[in-house]
């Protein structure tokens, strides 16, 4: 009798231990297609974003500096020219002539990110823009001062930064980029694949109101 007792309480844990490994493997398996919803649904969520806050959706785009036309700046190296991802623009005036100036939003839209990156790029920021129900990005690197935080709305034409020259590392100009594939990394600031980015002048010249 007490032989068949053990036998019944070994049976009984090794069936619950086997259940508790089940019961973990499909709290991990959960978690894990959790995790990979938000990622799908990242894009959604800036479109509820600006659903719920319409006077931001965008309404053309300007130039981000001599607001708004870049009037007394000029591109110094364009997009592709040496496999150049983005535009630089410099003060007519050369050198650290521009270094202080204000850089603006091209156009309205949703402060998705603020953050020094050091190295080649130091302070950046990103702006998430939606226009005619499709999501754009511009990307504003290598600035000396940040006017603005994450997860606030700006308008076209508000100032959000200052030109900066990197801690001295370049003269003083801002590296813009306008991608329409947002949340990509960083990226390398020069590349041949321009896979998610476009020409930043074509498109707000395409843009204007």
């Amino acid at each position: 009798m007490i032989k068949f007792i053990t036998l019944c309480f070994l049976c009984i844990t090794i069936i619950s231990c086997k259940e508790e490994v089940k019961t973990k493997q499909v709290v991990k398996n959960t978690t894990q297609v959790i995790s990979i919803a938000k990622d799908t649904i990242k894009k959604t969520d800036y479109k509820i974003l600006f659903k719920n806050n319409p006077e931001y959706v965008s309404n053309g785009f300007d130039f981000p500096v001599g607001k708004p036309d870049a009037k007394n700046y000029y591109n110094a190296q364009k997009f592709q020219e040496n496999n150049h991802l983005g535009d630089d623009w410099n003060g007519v005036g050369g050198g650290n002539s521009d270094l202080g100036d204000a850089i603006y939003a091209i156009g309205n839209g949703y402060i998705s990110e603020v953050k020094d990156y050091s190295g080649g790029w130091g302070n950046v920021l990103r702006i998430v823009h939606l226009k005619n129900n499709t999501l754009y990005e511009s990307l504003y690197a290598h600035c000396d001062t940040i006017l603005v935080s994450e997860n606030q709305f700006v308008k076209k034409g508000d100032k959000i930064a200052t030109i900066g020259n990197n801690s001295g590392q370049y003269w003083a100009h801002l590296h813009l980029e306008v991608r329409d594939s947002v949340n990509l990394d960083i990226g390398p600031g020069y590349s041949n694949d321009i896979s998610g980015y476009l020409d930043p002048t074509q498109f707000i010249k395409k843009n204007r109101k």
